[in-house]
């Protein structure tokens, strides 16, 4: 059975011309950046080169870029940095919109255990955060804002450079996770007039276990780890050459096919979407919002999430759901509530999320899947429902 994958906001598969870059570096090449030998250097080189390559895709400087294994240690290390640098005695204030990322989510529900105070920004119906609503959250103690460029579930944009705008009038750093929207849309660090900004390599053709880190020059920052002057004394550990060279690589093929990219991607999505009038009730999500060009969130009521992501997965085709399993329990997405989705339109709810290698015919192919599949649950829910009559 040929299978279609359609999850690549999850992770996304490692492209050839980044495998082919880095298998050197997985062999016979191989040394410690930090060492001054032959074989140090060639690797500190191949380090710096995808240094200028990641830079170049932001618009950055390359010593802006701190390489980290994760968007989720990019996203820790900026936020308890900021908590860090509270004078003593005031724990002071984070503002945060309430769809960011759990790496985001979590690390504020800590500080707030500690005594930090927090405020969530919820987003309209459209899956938008009002910048309004972020102003009206500042304080004279914010230490720092949190606006996740695109959100990883419904796929809005937000209105990160307007946000910025206004946070910076008040002298107030910015933190934007762009992890979903590198290597999908064009991102320029100048144009969004952050502060940090995080990016993780296997969201867009890169390997695992390579992300990295924007900090505007000058920006604060202590290094988080300790123990060598690796990443200029920010992030201290011996550099994963093989895990960076990739993510470089996979930085200039982003950088290179540009507009391509991101119309083709948008091509197969509303491709998508316009299929998807064939099955009654089904609804896009934030369909008219600004949105990645690669994901549809969509929910068909009366049909669980769940039940249709596993026929889906033995069909052939691999999607997400907009729910959570916690201790046995399946509960809808904290994203989709507070855009003010119906918990049980959220438990119907699935992510579709397209990539570069997607065909139009694996949509076409997906679309037939999801007609079928979603009139069967629908019969067994109508049978189930008749045996339970007296």
């Amino acid at each position: 059975m040929t299978r279609a994958y359609l999850d690549h906001n999850a992770t996304s598969p490692l492209d050839p011309r980044v495998r082919a870059a880095m298998l050197p570096w997985l062999g016979e090449r191989f040394g410690n950046p930090s060492s001054v030998h032959a074989f140090g250097q060639a690797a500190r080189t191949a380090v710096e080169e995808a240094r200028e390559r990641v830079a170049s895709l932001l618009g950055a400087l390359p010593l802006e870029i701190v390489f980290t294994a994760s968007g989720t240690e990019a996203n820790n290390a900026v936020i308890f940095d900021a908590a860090r640098r509270a004078p003593a005695g005031e724990p002071g204030h984070l503002v945060l919109s309430a769809v960011e990322h759990p790496s985001l989510r979590e690390a504020a529900a800590r500080l707030e255990a500690g005594g930090m105070a927090v405020t969530r920004v919820a987003p309209g119906a459209d899956g938008v955060v009002p910048v309004a609503a972020i102003r009206a959250a500042l304080r004279p103690d914010t230490r720092l804002v949190c606006l996740m460029l695109a959100n990883n579930e419904l796929g809005t944009l937000q209105p990160v450079a307007e946000a910025a705008a206004r946070c910076r009038e008040r002298g107030i750093p910015v933190l934007s996770d762009a992890v979903q929207a590198v290597g999908k849309i064009a991102v320029d660090v100048g144009a969004l007039g952050v502060d940090y900004l995080t990016l993780g390599g296997h969201k867009f053709g890169g390997p695992l276990g390579a992300a990295a880190l924007w900090i505007r020059k000058g920006a604060p920052f202590e290094s988080y780890l300790v123990g060598g002057g690796q990443e200029r004394r920010r992030r201290a550990s011996t550099e994963n050459v093989p895990a960076i060279v990739g993510l470089g690589a996979a930085a200039a093929l982003a950088e290179e096919e540009g507009e391509g990219r991101t119309a083709r991607l948008a091509a197969l999505r509303d491709r998508f979407e316009a299929g998807l009038r064939a099955i009654p009730d089904a609804v896009v999500h934030c369909a008219g919002s600004p949105r990645l060009p690669n994901t549809s969130h969509l929910a068909i009521p009366g049909v669980e999430g769940e039940s249709l992501l596993i026929r889906l997965d033995l069909a052939g085709f691999a999607v997400s759901t907009g729910s959570a399993c916690s201790s046995g329990a399946v509960e809808p997405s904290r994203t989709l509530l507070a855009a003010g989705i119906p918990a049980a339109e959220a438990l119907s709810s699935l992510r579709v999320s397209f990539g570069p290698e997607n065909t139009p015919a694996e949509v076409d192919g997906f679309l037939a899947a999801l007609g079928r599949e979603t009139a069967a649950l629908r019969r067994v829910s109508t049978l189930s429902a008749g045996a339970g009559r007296t």
